[in-house]
């Protein structure tokens, strides 16, 4: 049985962790994850999904704000554990770190590396419009995310994914990678393959100032950027003057030479409005700020004398 010290912190993390706790081969000696943030309205102090999981397994928890230099850090590579298994973490881990394990510190990532490394790597294959992704599980170094490729699965991006259903997909994927690959480290048999240098694109954290989406992109761009960033951060637009978050956009099949921003459309049911590139996109579901998500229907009832066709409403 191999000893393993997992790292992660969000939804994301959990399926790997458990497939790890399940699996005889392996023991799950200890569990990092950030420290317990305040969450929701009443700002409650609540522990990350990795903590909970690995709580209610009895998996001993340490939670470092910073792991460098840290008591824990000291502790964990004491532990002389076979393996570290990172998926979705939050933090760089030091050298030393890295090598205080028998056999090897791998990460779990969720792109095709060398393309998107970095902390939003899901966010920027839908951003950018791919037509697939896929997890990389790989050597860590100090390097972000650039050491060696172990083994990689692909999933298609489909037409209806935000950043939600394929953290969901990739998690799966990636635990399930994992465990193909693990055997692989242990009796010495895995290949793993140098990143091309050449090839590399990063997927730095989403910024507040990066949430805005430019009605000038073609609609199936406008389409894309609300669906990677949804459920978080959220993109929004300036509808009328206030700040309103797109949850849902329908991108629709014609067009229109009414420039972008401009109503093209407005029924009880529909507000159709111009893209670039002469496209047209329907508001399916928003959130006006202070105001809890609606339907299309919803939000047009409250705005009866307003979005008339041909007025620009989004600059």
């Amino acid at each position: 049985m191999k000893s393993i010290v997992f790292m992660g912190t969000p939804e994301f993390a959990v399926p790997i962790l458990k497939s790890l706790i399940a699996n005889d081969n392996y023991d799950v000696i200890a569990a990092v994850t950030q420290p317990d943030r305040k969450v929701g309205r009443k700002h409650i102090l609540t522990g990350s999904p990795v903590k909970q999981a690995a709580v209610e397994a009895g998996v001993k928890v340490y939670q470092p704000e910073k792991i460098s230099g840290s008591d824990e850090m000291a502790e964990l590579m004491s532990l002389n554990a076979d393996f570290i298994v990172t998926a979705a973490f939050g933090q760089f881990l030091p050298t030393k770190l890295l090598k205080s394990v028998k056999l090897a510190a791998i990460n779990v990532h969720a792109s095709l590396l060398p393309k998107y490394r970095g902390g939003a790597p899901v966010h920027y294959a839908i951003l950018k419009g791919d037509q697939e992704t896929g997890v990389s599980i790989i050597y860590m170094i100090k390097k972000m995310d650039a050491g060696d490729v172990i083994s990689q699965a692909r999933i298609p991006i489909e037409k209806t994914d935000d950043v939600g259903s394929m953290f969901d997909k990739l998690s799966l994927l990636g635990r399930d990678l994992l465990l193909q690959t693990m055997p692989s480290l242990i009796d010495g048999t895995a290949t793993p393959q140098p990143q091309d240098e050449e090839k590399v694109t990063f997927a730095p954290t989403i910024k507040p100032e990066e949430e805005q989406v430019d009605i000038n992109l073609p609609a199936r761009l406008v389409d894309a950027k609300v669906r990677g960033l949804r459920p978080f951060p959220v993109s929004y637009v300036m509808l009328d003057g206030v700040r309103t978050k797109l949850w849902g956009v329908e991108v629709l099949d014609e067009t229109t030479s009414l420039d972008p921003g401009h109503v093209v459309r407005r029924t009880k049911h529909e507000l159709v409005i111009a893209t670039g590139q002469n496209g047209v996109i329907s508001l399916k579901k928003l959130q006006p700020a202070g105001k809890p998500q609606q339907s299309i229907t919803d939000f047009l009832n409250g705005s009866r004398d307003k979005f008339n066709e041909n007025e620009k409403v989004i600059d």
